[in-house]
């Protein structure tokens, strides 16, 4: 008789990672615009534990761009492949519905388009520019992507107006070939200082729970710091699915409470650390 393997259960999240449900009138206000107007939030491709709440409270990370990134992070729920062509009519789109939910502050990401010789810079500065014409008072935070040293591109994409530019590191060094295997951690702080040389707000942010030590975490903090980043986010990683990098640890609250007192003590302007922080949450209390 051949015995069949045994599914592998998932580790059962603790208390402390339980989320909100999607209700209340807000949040189907946001649904119903990010349908409407045939938009990509992260918020449901990344499998965000916060869409609940956000969107409750009429705010959404709006992901340009597409839904289908070039790379092929261990950790990540969006789709990899091969993109489509862009939509040249997507910054007007996303303008118009950010106008529609009077959003204070807008948060903007994208895929990877590592196949686009500008790495959809082009497609970066339009929206930003035509969020600003439609909604001059909203603030603006952009988290963009590793444009592979294509420093011309990177100077585009936050040239456009915005506020804050926020690129993650996501992880510590020694996990990069696991978790960014088409990264590289140098070039992602490469990438931060140069956003800071140009006069932005910089940002950054990393996961944890992925098998790093309490050092690692720091000394990441230290180059960040040493790089021009003012404002760093810490968060637990979730599984997404069975076909992701499993969860090597639940970390405690007072953990991500050690790492708060521990990021301020080194110079950042604001550390959001909790079990579940992403990078985009309570985007506005950054400025």
């Amino acid at each position: 008789m051949i015995e069949l393997p045994v599914k592998e259960k998932r580790q059962k999240r603790p208390d402390w990672l339980r989320v909100k449900l999607p209700i209340g009138e807000n949040y189907k206000k946001v649904r119903r615009l990010v349908d409407e107007y045939d938009l990509h939030t992260i918020c449901q491709s990344g499998n965000c534990p916060n869409m609940g709440e956000c969107w409750g409270a009429g705010t959404a990370t709006f992901m340009i761009l597409g839904n289908v990134c070039t790379r092929s992070c261990s950790f990540c729920a969006v789709k990899t492949g091969r993109p489509p062509e862009y939509d040249e009519n997507e910054p007007e789109r996303v303008a118009e519905a950010i106008a529609l939910m009077q959003v204070k502050h807008a948060v903007l990401t994208s895929v990877n388009r590592d196949e686009l010789k500008d790495r959809g810079a082009e497609i970066w500065h339009q929206t930003v520019r035509a969020i600003k014409e439609k909604s001059p008072d909203t603030t603006i935070e952009t988290l963009i992507p590793d444009v592979r040293a294509t420093w011309s591109a990177l100077e585009r994409m936050i040239s456009a107006g915005q506020e804050v530019v926020s690129h993650n590191m996501e992880t510590v060094p020694r996990l990069y070939r696991l978790v960014r295997p088409q990264a590289k951690y140098d070039r992602s702080l490469e990438q931060i200082q140069r956003t800071k040389d140009y006069g932005k707000r910089t940002k950054s942010g990393i996961m944890v729970g992925l098998g790093e030590t309490k050092d690692e975490v720091l000394a990441t903090m230290d180059d960040l710091v040493e790089h021009g980043c003012d404002v760093m986010t810490l968060g637990q990683y979730l599984q997404p699915t069975q076909m992701h990098m499993k969860v090597a640890e639940f970390v405690h609250p007072d953990v991500f409470d050690f790492y708060r007192e521990e990021g301020y003590a080194r110079g950042f302007d604001f550390v959001e650390s909790g079990p579940l922080v992403r990078s985009s949450y309570h985007a506005e209390r950054h400025l």
